[in-house]
């Protein structure tokens, strides 16, 4: 310390400025010591004598200029005049940041100037008070300045008794102080935490707290400490009340995830408390009650709270005084007690108790034996100091143990029934089953301390796991099951819906009436005849689950709606098919079942085609069928069992479709009773799928809850801005809250749509990334805006325009004369429209035009009762046409929503093109009328329920143009608006195009594409152009309306797909040349060189069709026309079958020496899978339940031999993959290649060829594979050159491998006792002959034997 100065030289320097202090301390001193003391450059300490008060104030008033931060005050005896300049020194110097006050004497007054100085102060950010005598009045004087004071973030009180009365008054101060970072109190008496710690917590203070006390020894000790950063809130020692007092301020708070109150004296008023935090708090994650004397009924209370906890994971009671009955009740909640039964709580993973006081008992052993064996969520499980358990009951639990497989970590430390060679079999024995056991504390037992213990630990090393037990580190938004389902009344009109849904909703929500529970609702003949108008919601609450009924409406004009109210991405719903037994309730005429069945797959096929529509379909769709007006029937009639009969015909039916419920309900709909058993349903049913569907976020759940207080406090409003939303969010959502101006808030925004979509998946608001407001109220939407909107007819509107074309202006004062003034205030007409044009119920004529005429297709005539004709009528028209037809159409169709969104898509997606100037677009109920770049385009909702649309097109340009049309955009169009619905297309005759045969009568007049192309591919390339397609003639009411005929293939397909077809063939040679390494000739030309001889190896086979491949790159290059394309094709597919023969044939005889041709040559493998037989091409190690079949083997006919026995390979070993994969690869692939372009080597096994792209996997890097016109001159030259190379190995490898693989045939026929000519007959078919001509021996059929007598004479062996 440098030597002191005298107070006046310091005064002088604090009022010339230059000194630099940022620390300065005053203290009143007694001694002689007094003066300035300056510690550090920036530091001075000033004692200054009782006496000099006017000095003192100089001094304040000197450190106005000053910029010190630090104020430090010791033993100061303030007055009012020092006071009052103290304040006013603070209220004038900006910079000082800390105050303390050591062991002063302050008086009221003086508290007061100073709770007047910081009431209003910007700077100081801590004051800490340190002996100064406050007491309550004092504390209150600071509280009262820290409610208006939002700056100072840290409040220390140290060895000042403030009192019960002014920790109160501190704690209405941290009610509304929002800045208070830390607060820290040290008293003489441990009342004051209790109003302190529990304002913090009830008002979610992210502060730290410390609280000290003296206890009676005179020893300082703390009370209870809470610190925000890591979430812990720890109880040292407070009273009974007190703990009360803070387990309530527990019941909402969300800043404690850990509650430690190890140690303090708990009572049963404590528990009872506690146990509604348990079912209140989302964020407590761990408690610990170790040593709280809890008992008995203390922990029922806590068992209690656990059965509706979702958020606690850690809990330790050990150290108490419960016993077996304390130990039955805390385990319950995390029991099953059948395999029925859902465990009540699965989020707690860690749970400790026991102890010497502890008495488990027979109860509390049975307890958690029966925990053990059921439990799937604890991790961790706990028994500390146990006396109670003998070595017996730790076998036990540890034999429970072996089926467990969520515990991981298990302590027992300290249990003194852990001892025994008995016990330490069991562990082991345990371990050895369960590998997922980690941890086992077996410290303070007998058995560790007599060191047998090793063992154990051994085995837990070989049983070790490092991954942490549900651990969720890459989604930081918490998911959670859904707690809102829905249910779908379908059905026609007058079926009862409406009734059935009041009674459900009677039943769910009693009248406090108790008779008319059980009293059928009378309803008027003439009440029941009234339609419900629109779809309708009701909603009621079913214990913590929210059930909607959404009553879809009947009216067939409502039908296009259906498809908007369909339930997408998983979420948790369900269908009741309601149908009627009669045809109106006011009348007994009865329906017939062809009717009912007819109505029930209606719905059916609705639910299957929507649910494939749906971008994720997780589940299959439940469905209940419903029978209404049950009490007017006679219930033994046949009429009613022909109904029942149907019902489980159409349940066969749409098995794997639909999952059905199995008992079909009959009900009185106006009947409580006779509905009770369907209300049961429904509650069961929505359990089950929120358990089933995926989890939505956790934040979906709390929001709902908030949007409707919302609502409520904005007078119901239907629906609200983004930004309101937005808002909301910021106030009452901690995770969608953007907290700083540097947070990013692109991300909070992408939490927030994702929220709301996820919401609007499950049905609780209408949300579009697109739109800037959310609708709240789905029923006000469906039932009064969608309703209205379909319901309109424009065509009375004098303003409007024809086609079903609306003036917008005049839309939107519509919208605004029928709907509720209030939905405008913050909800525009034009965000209706926004809706609609969305959702494509409507389109704009010029999306250009911000005031265009909207066309709304449910308000377009029918006109299928007019003539039909085309616009145009010239002798140079083509026509063609083409059907979309659902694949299975006897589960799926296109829905009724489907036609009016592809009319409004077509519309949007024409008008959007670039070439779309002069185009006209018209459209009917069920028709679409398009005249573009001078093709008539008519597209056609046919079908009896809609499950085809026929494309036509009349034009003078050729049908390739008008195809194109088709395919770049109709046909992406019509399928993109049916995802998961498979569409087959087919071709319409020209004819029936040209005459707008209706479609009733072009049912015969169709050809599948496909299937038009694989003919083609089936006949010899001379056949390919002149191919003709017949035709039916078409008869109606005995007439005939269209007599037969034929078109060409040609001029059905378009030229892309004629030419696809050509380069299909011209694929299949390629591959078949490419297999067979075809070399080049010199000229390629020179068609004389097909009869030179050849070497017969696969290197060199058909030499001479190398030249095919030069000549086919010419054809690709020159050709001009169809004819000239096939032309080329014809020449190339006969060079290359020729070789092929020629090859065929010499691998049959190579080697006439072998054996002397004692057993066939020609063999192959046959699988039997679903009673169909597939060929083998590849043969690996392993395979089993194989044939060995053998081939006739006439010279250019051989074939398969019809019921051929063969011989069973049982199973496929190495020696015989190493005899038979190079003739698999090599000659099958062969052979499957030349039965694909249809050289028919092998007649018979055309069905049992298989896919080959795994077998010509090796070809892919050759060019020659992708077609003609990929075959460049490089690539065929290097083929060529390849194939000359390795002419002679690959002759030699191939005489190698057919002598391996006949070798391996010799053998295994000989094993199977197959050696001998009648033998081989036997189970072949086959006979040894000799060709005439050449002497060629071969191995043929019966037939050819007959047939072909005078080539061969017999050459038994």
């Amino acid at each position: 310390m440098a030597n002191p100065r005298d107070l006046e030289w310091g005064l002088q320097q604090m009022n010339s400025g230059s000194l630099d202090l940022h620390s300065l301390s005053f203290s009143f001193s007694l001694s002689q010591s007094t003066g300035c003391f300056q510690e550090t450059e920036n530091s001075m300490n000033v004692n200054i004598p009782p006496e000099s008060l006017l000095l003192f104030s100089q001094f304040l008033g000197a450190l106005q200029t000053l910029s010190v931060r630090n104020l430090e005050f010791h033993l100061i005896e303030w007055e009012p005049q020092q006071a009052k300049d103290l304040r006013i020194l603070l209220e004038k110097n900006t910079s000082i940041k800390q105050l303390m006050f050591r062991r002063n004497k302050m008086k009221a007054d003086c508290l007061s100037e100073l709770s007047d100085a910081l009431r209003n102060n910007k700077c100081i950010k801590e004051i800490m008070v340190s002996e100064s005598g406050i007491g309550s009045q004092g504390a209150a004087l600071l509280a009262s300045a820290l409610k208006d004071n939002h700056c100072l973030e840290e409040l220390q009180i140290w060895e000042d008794s403030i009192g019960s009365k002014g920790a109160e008054e501190l704690s209405k101060m941290i009610e509304v102080n929002t800045s208070l970072k830390l607060l820290t109190i040290f008293d003489s008496n441990s009342i004051t935490a209790t109003p302190l710690i529990s304002a913090v917590l009830a008002r979610n203070r992210a502060m730290e707290v410390h609280i000290w006390c003296v206890d009676h020894n005179g020893k300082s000790s703390k009370v209870v400490e809470f610190t925000p950063e890591n979430t812990t809130l720890r109880v040292y020692k407070l009273d009974s009340s007190g703990a009360c007092r803070v387990a309530n301020s527990l019941g909402w708070n969300s800043t404690v995830k850990s509650l430690d109150m190890t140690g303090v004296r708990l009572k049963t008023r404590w528990a009872k408390e506690f146990r509604w935090v348990l079912e209140q708090n989302r964020s407590l994650k761990e408690v610990r009650l170790s040593r709280t004397c809890l008992k008995d009924k203390g922990v029922v209370y806590l068992a209690a709270g656990l059965f509706k906890n979702r958020i606690l994971e850690k809990l330790h009671v050990d150290g108490n005084s419960f016993g077996g009955v304390g130990v039955e009740h805390l385990l319950c909640p995390l029991t099953k007690f059948s395999p029925l039964q859902n465990q009540a709580n699965t989020a707690l993973k860690s749970l400790t108790f026991g102890g010497k006081k502890t008495k488990i008992g027979r109860d509390g052993l049975t307890a958690i034996l029966q925990m053990l064996t059921s439990n799937q969520s604890v991790v961790f499980l706990g028994i500390y100091d146990d006396e109670s358990l003998k070595p017996d009951n730790i076998m036990q639990m540890f034999k429970c143990l072996e089926t467990n497989a969520t515990l991981r970590r298990i302590s027992l430390q300290g249990c003194k029934g852990v001892k025994g060679e008995a016990v330490l079999q069991t562990i082991m024995e345990t371990l050895n089953v369960n590998p997922w056991i980690e941890d086992i504390d077996l410290s303070r037992t007998p058995l560790r301390l007599t060191g047998k213990t090793d063992g154990i630990y051994q085995r837990l090393g070989q049983n070790e796991r490092s991954e942490e037990p549900d651990v969720d580190l890459q989604n930081d938004m918490q998911m959670t099951l859904p707690k809102s389902c829905r249910v779908f009344l379908c059905g026609q009109e007058y079926a009862g819906k409406t009734t059935i849904c009041n009674t459900i909703s009677q039943n769910m929500s009693p009248s406090k009436v108790p008779y008319m529970d059980q009293v059928r609702i009378l309803v008027n003949p003439v009440e029941q005849a009234i339609r419900t108008p629109g779809m309708r919601i009701k909603t009621f609450k079913d214990e913590d689950t929210k059930i909607s009924i959404w009553n879809l409406a009947g009216q067939h004009e409502l039908y296009s709606l259906h498809d908007l109210m369909f339930p997408g991405h998983g979420s948790a719903s369900f269908f009741l098919i309601i149908t009627s037994l009669f045809r109106k309730p006011t009348n007994r005429e009865s329906r017939t079942p062809g009717e009912i069945e007819e109505d029930i797959q209606y719905w059916l096929r609705f639910i299957v085609s929507s649910s494939k529509r749906a971008v994720t379909q997780c589940m299959l769709p439940n469905a209940a069928i419903v029978l209404t007006h049950f009490d007017k029937v006679n219930h033994q009639s046949d009429s009613l069992q022909a109904v029942v009969t149907s019902i489980h015909r159409l349940r066969d039916k749409f098995q794997g479709f639909v999952e059905f419920y199995p008992t079909v309900f009959t009900v009185d709909a106006r009947s409580s009773a006779s509905v009770s058993k369907l209300s049961h349903h429904i509650r069961k049913t929505s359990r089950t799928l929120l358990e089933r569907v995926p989890r939505v976020y956790q934040l979906c759940n709390d929001l709902v809850e908030i949007l409707s207080d919302w609502r409520r406090e904005n007078h119901n409003r239907p629906a609200m801005k983004w930004k309101e939303f937005g808002d909301l969010c910021q106030i009452k959502v901690p995770a969608l809250r953007i907290r700083t101006r540097h947070d990013n808030r692109e991300m909070v925004e992408t939490r927030r749509r994702a929220v709301a979509t996820n919401l609007h998946h499950i049905g609780e608001v209408i949300y579009f990334n697109e739109l800037e407001f959310i609708i709240l109220d789905c029923q006000w939407f469906c039932g009064e805006v969608l309703n209205q909107l379909v319901r309109l007819d424009v065509r009375k509107q004098s303003s409007s325009q024809k086609n079903g074309f609306i003036c917008r202006k005049d839309f939107e004062k519509i919208l605004i004369g029928g709907l509720q003034s209030n939905v405008f205030e913050n909800l525009e007409a034009n965000d209706l429209v926004k809706i609609m044009l969305k959702l494509e119920l409507c389109c704009e004529q010029d999306p250009s035009d911000p005031d265009s005429p909207l066309l709304i297709p449910s308000n377009l005539e029918e006109g299928r009762w007019k003539p039909q004709k085309w616009q145009i009528n010239s002798p140079d028209n083509n026509y063609v046409g083409r059907r979309l037809q659902c694949d299975d159409s006897s589960h799926m169709f296109l829905t009724p929503g489907f036609f009016p969104r592809l009319q409004v898509h077509l519309h949007n997606k024409i008008m959007g093109l670039n070439s779309q100037h002069g185009s006209s677009y018209s459209l009917e109920m069920s028709l679409i009328s398009i005249n573009t770049n001078g093709i008539h385009v008519r597209v056609e909702l046919g079908g009896q329920l809609g499950h085809f649309i026929d494309v036509l097109a009349c034009s003078t340009k050729s049908p390739t143009e008008m195809l194109r049309l088709f395919q770049q955009l109709i046909i992406p169009a019509i399928q993109g608006l049916c995802h998961g619905i498979t569409l087959m297309e087919y071709v319409v005759r020209s004819e029936c195009v040209k005459n707008l045969i209706p479609p009733r009568n072009r049912r015969n007049q169709l050809v599948p594409l496909q299937l038009l192309k694989r003919a083609l591919l089936s006949v010899p390339a001379d056949s390919i152009y002149d191919y003709q397609h017949t035709w039916d003639s078409i008869v109606d009411s005995g007439s005939i309306v269209l007599g037969p005929g034929f078109d060409f293939a040609r001029d059905l397909l378009s030229d892309d797909d004629f030419r696809e077809v050509l380069h299909s063939r011209y694929n299949d040679l390629y591959n078949l040349a490419i297999e067979l390494h075809v070399p080049q000739e010199n000229e390629p030309d020179h068609r004389e060189e097909i009869a030179r001889s050849v070497e017969p190896s696969f290197a060199g086979i058909a030499k001479g069709v190398e030249a095919v491949l030069h000549r086919l790159k010419i054809i690709e290059q020159e050709i001009r026309d169809v004819k000239q394309e096939i032309q080329g094709l014809r020449y190339y597919e006969h060079r290359l079958l020729i070789e092929l023969h020629r090859k065929v044939n010499y691998l049959i005889n190579y080697n006439i020496q072998l054996e002397e041709r004692k057993l066939p040559n020609m063999f192959y493998f046959v699988r039997t899978e679903n009673y169909s037989r597939k060929l083998i091409t590849s043969i690996i190690t392993g395979m089993t339940a194989l044939r060995l079949h053998m081939l006739c083997e006439f010279r250019r006919e051989m074939h398969v031999v019809e019921d051929q026995i063969g011989c069973e390979l049982m199973q496929v070993d190495n020696i015989t993959v190493k005899c038979l994969a190079p003739y698999m690869k090599k000659f099958m692939t062969l052979l499957t290649f030349a039965l694909k372009i249809g050289a028919h080597l092998a007649v018979g096994m055309g069905e049992m060829i298989p896919d080959l792209g795994r077998e010509v996997a090796h070809l892919v890097d050759s060019p020659l594979l992708y077609g003609a016109a990929a075959a460049g001159a490089a690539g065929a030259v290097g083929i060529a050159a390849a194939g000359n190379r390795n002419r002679s190995s690959s002759s030699r490898d191939i005489q190698q491998d057919q002598r391996a693989a006949q070798q391996w045939v010799v053998d295994f026929l000989r094993n199977h006792r197959c050696s001998s000519g009648e033998e081989i007959a036997e189970k072949f078919g086959l006979w040894r002959v000799r060709y005439r001509d050449d002497g060629q021996i071969a191995w043929i059929c019966t037939r050819h034997m007959h047939t072909r007598a005078y080539e061969i004479v017999e050459s038994p062996i």
